[in-house]
């Protein structure tokens, strides 16, 4: 056996020595003048007998500039490729071997000969680390991993493999990349820590990795027992011709989840809005199913839903108000976002709290290689976001600020009215995170933001929202993993006069919830995912207070008692794919919700509506002391079956509990909305939803079709009686009664997601519909029937277009159509003694006129250069190019005894936008 090693040995080296020769006898004549690389290869392969082997994408930028007269083959690529990251090696069989950063090795390496335990013979590393310990690895696809211990399993025995995705060059997770092998078919998806579990039968296998943003990469691997892998992937820079998108190209299909929408910060950034920069809640206003009542609000409604039906979550933590001045900008500075995920539907049993849908905000972890930073200048404000490793490939930092400068700008306008207006926001954003070990992070998330505005010096606004997130990541092994997390929201505001001396006063409200939860993540195999955890929120409002302002006020004071309640939850759920044609979802989701003194309850008279007149008692609780409790589970099931490769029918159901209500004089969210406990006289809000699509993928899953359908009945959600009164109320609920609600639309979008004209198409017709019909009571609103609620607009079309035309210009263009939102009106004058009265119609029965908009931008890329001291980029836009007058709100007065209607249009004109953005 040694004699055959030795006479193998050296044949392999007299095979190496010819090569060597056989390559400096191939001579090469020709001169090259910024010849691209692949014509550069034709010429010597048409005049040698080599062939080469590269990759289009490593060489994509590369011309070659030289002189060769009768020059051996390897000198003149040793020319050609120097200054470059590439590499070149030749083999025995005339084969030449181009790679970026890694050198092919044409001979057997040292360790070729060692045999595995059934006695194969194949390349492996070195001893690997013991399992505990995070694999080192680079990112060559040709190296071998050697995947656990070795110890001779019997065939057919699995093994977990578990690790993180992350950014070759700033160390930022990946999210939702798709990792898998294809013979057996298997595969996951990283999480939103980048973290992916693949449970797979032991072996050798190609392990692939696709994603949105990276370029496809693959490793080798040799799967022998538990083990991890991390892996580091390069980012996928957009070139002139077409791109094909391979991550997730077909999640519309395959996925489980129905009714979810996931946006980068890429495909946010292509879409206009008002003043140039780039605005998460204006995108995701884009969305099939996703509404505003009027232009310029940030209020959201989805699929028939309230504005307050909406949970959104920054890191995790509420956000009561996600906008800034007057509800032009979003509370969410583009350059830290990371990731936007709306789930319309099939609501995971992780999420509760509201009936209508979650929005998921996540930020980046910051650059954990190298310092860099970005940031932008447009018309009204003006941002900066700095990022950089506090521990090189340890721990991260990235810290984000923008401030706007709007009252230099209404000083400039030749009206005095506008001169005496004042109108300023900021917002900062600062998140850390730190790894101590394979198995152990933390997350570290401060959020601050303040607004204040002041229209002709009369009335000042100002809020605040505060937030912050507290996680701790466990990884306890390759197939469970926890996180614990703690929150903190904070919303307040004030609102002071002081334009009569004798009416000054300063209205303040403000609400602090604080929370903890644990989640669990369970993989029992490749097929079978388990969630389950635990949370609790504990609310604090100050419902309102108003105190006099200077010493001539003559306003008394007057305080609402404060509202405090507990709502915990515990769930669980569970996925299966049960063939690769049907899997199913399964989750419950069980909350308790308790409303706790110090307080004073009134008692009604029963049968009878509430008001000031029914009250029969009052009952005190001490602080801490139960008032009342609401509890029950909220179911969420799903199932998908794929008809084809290509398309699948997806089913849901989810059931939704609400325990806090928000309260507001107008159809859109304001900076003086109020948010209401649930209690002993005001019931949390009930909700189920039924859903079903279709979705179909054609031309290689590059264009996405889809239809859904669905229908919600809500039950006790609030809404109010004629002539409420909002502010200051101590005895809310005689104003505002229980109604039900139901909602019912299809949605359909066509998507196409490569090449150089993309984005999406949307139509959605829907309905929302309330009913007051309390005939016990009394309280009755429209006759007890149902009624178009103030964000019903059956139609809605929304069209977002992109189209590049080279690799530094680009344009965007939108348009959005839809039905007016209904309206209330009044029909005549009549008196009623001394006293002239208004007869109005029936509740919301008359619209608005319909909302048509254009939008339209270049976008300028700098030169790419890759060695620069900063990119920079220019975009350039008309928000509502064609003018339209659009109505905000609709209006009436009461001039020289008649009653005129008024219509109110925020934007009446095309706004040009100029922003410049930069990045190093």
């Amino acid at each position: 056996m040694l004699q055959r090693l030795t006479l193998l040995i050296l044949l392999l080296s007299l095979s190496l020595v010819s090569v060597a020769q056989q390559a400096d006898s191939a001579l090469v004549t020709g001169s090259f003048n910024k010849t691209p690389f692949p014509d550069f290869v034709k010429e010597l392969e048409s005049q040698t007998a080599y062939h080469f082997y590269f990759l289009p994408t490593d060489v994509d930028s590369l011309s070659v500039t030289l002189k060769a007269t009768g020059k051996p083959l390897a000198t003149v690529l040793t020319e050609a490729l120097n200054g470059t990251p590439l590499k070149f090696a030749i083999d025995g069989e005339k084969h030449v071997f181009v790679t970026s950063g890694t050198l092919i090795q044409t001979q057997l390496p040292d360790s070729f000969f060692q045999p595995d335990a059934a006695g194969t013979i194949f390349a492996a590393e070195p001893e690997p680390e013991p399992q505990e310990k995070s694999q080192r690895q680079n990112t060559s696809e040709l190296k071998l991993y050697e995947i656990g211990i070795d110890r001779g399993d019997a065939a057919g025995s699995k093994a977990t493999l578990a690790g993180y995705v992350r950014d070759n060059k700033s160390g930022e997770p990946i999210i939702g990349a798709s990792i898998y092998i294809e013979k057996p078919s298997i595969g996951t998806a990283t999480d939103q820590f980048g973290f992916y579990s693949l449970t797979l039968p032991t072996g050798r296998y190609e392990l692939k990795i696709r994603g949105i943003g990276i370029k496809n990469s693959k490793r080798q691997i040799a799967l022998h027992s538990d083990g991890k892998l991390n892996i580091e992937v390069e980012e996928d820079i957009a070139r002139l011709r077409e791109v094909i998108i391979e991550a997730e190209k077909d999640r519309n299909v395959a996925g489980m989840q129905m009714g979810v929408e996931k946006l980068d910060i890429k495909t946010m950034r292509q879409v206009p809005t008002t003043f140039g920069e780039t605005d998460i809640l204006r995108v995701v206003l884009t969305l099939p199913g996703v509404k505003s009542v009027s232009e310029g609000t940030t209020g959201m409604n989805v699929r028939g839903g309230a504005a307050d039906q909406n949970l959104i979550l920054f890191n995790d933590a509420t956000v009561y108000n996600p906008a800034h001045l007057f509800g032009f900008f979003s509370a969410f500075n583009p350059d830290i976002i990371k990731s936007v995920e709306l789930f319309k539907s099939a609501i995971p049993a992780k999420y509760g709290g509201r009936l209508s849908s979650v929005l998921d905000i996540s930020t980046r972890d910051g650059n954990k290689k190298k310092f860099a930073g970005a940031g932008g200048i447009g018309p009204l404000t003006s941002r900066l976001m700095l990022e950089g490793p506090i521990i090189k490939d340890k721990s991260s930092f990235i810290i984000s600020g923008r401030s706007s400068y709007s009252d230099w700008l209404l000083k400039q306008i030749p009206n005095k009215s506008y001169q005496e207006s004042s109108a300023f926001f900021y917002d900062v954003n600062a998140h850390i995170t730190h790894d101590f070990n394979s198995k152990n992070t933390l997350y570290l998330t401060g959020y601050s933001s303040s607004d204040k505005f002041r229209l002709a010096s009369d009335t000042t606004y100002r809020y605040q929202n505060q937030n912050a997130t507290l996680k701790f990541k466990h990884v306890f092994g390759n197939k469970l993993y926890g996180v614990f997390t703690g929150t903190y929201s904070h919303y307040a505001y004030d609102v002071a006069s002081q334009r009569n001396p004798s009416t000054s006063a300063r209205l303040t409200y403000g609400i602090d919830q604080t929370g903890g939860q644990l989640d669990f993540s369970f993989f029992p195999s490749s097929k079978h995912t388990i969630d389950f955890g635990a949370s609790s929120l504990l609310y604090n409002i100050s419902p309102g207070s108003l105190t006099p302002l200077g010493g001539e006020s003559l306003m008394e004071p007057d305080v609402l008692p404060r509202e405090r309640g507990l709502e915990n939850a515990l769930y669980i759920s569970d996925k299966i794919d049960i063939s690769n044609r049907f899997s199913v979802y399964a989750g419950i989701r069980f909350s308790l919700y308790a409303a706790l003194g110090p307080r004073d309850i009134y008692q009604y008279l029963a049968g009878a509506s509430k008001s000031e007149s029914s009250i029969t008692d009052t009952i005190s609780y001490a602080s801490g002391k139960v008032m009342g409790t609401y509890q029950g589970p909220e179911l969420r099931l799903s199932a998908k079956y794929a008809v084809t490769e290509n398309s699948s029918v997806k089913v849901s159901y989810t059931q939704m509990r609400q325990y806090i209500h928000m309260l507001s004089n107008t159809a859109s969210m304001s900076p003086t909305d109020i948010w209401k406990l649930s209690d002993p006289n005001v019931r949390p809000q009930l909700g189920d939803q039924y859903s079903i699509g279709y979705y179909r993928n054609y031309k290689n899953n590059t264009v996405e079709t889809s239809v859904e359908a669905y229908y919600k009945n809500m039950r006790d959600f609030v809404d109010y009686k004629s002539g409420a009164t909002l502010l200051l109320n101590h005895h809310i609920e005689t104003d505002v009664v229980n109604a039900k609600g139901k909602a019912y639309g299809v949605e359909m979008m066509l998507k196409k997601l490569s090449g150089k004209l993309n984005g999406w198409v949307s139509y959605t017709y829907s309905r929302s519909l309330v009913q007051v019909n309390n005939v016990t009571t009394g309280d009755i609103v429209n006759g007890g029937k149902f009624y178009p609620s103030n964000f019903d607009k059956p139609h809605d079309f929304m069209l977002v277009s992109n189209y590049r035309f080279s690799r530094r210009f680009s344009t965007s263009f939108n348009m959005n159509y839809s039905t007016g939102r209904p309206i209330t009106l009044p029909l005549a004058k009549y008196q009623v003694g001394n006293t002239v009265r208004v007869y109005y119609s029936a509740r919301n029965a008359y619209r608005v006129p319909d909302y048509f908009r254009t939008d339209f931008s270049l976008n300028i890329e700098g030169n790419h250069k890759a060695k620069k001291v900063a990119h920079s980029s220019w975009t350039v836009g008309v928000y509502n190019l064609t003018g339209r007058r659009n109505p905000f709100s609709v209006y009436f007065k009461s001039e020289n005894g008649q009653i005129k209607g008024y219509k109110l249009a925020i934007f009446g004109t095309p706004i040009p936008t100029v922003t410049y953005n930069f990045k190093f």
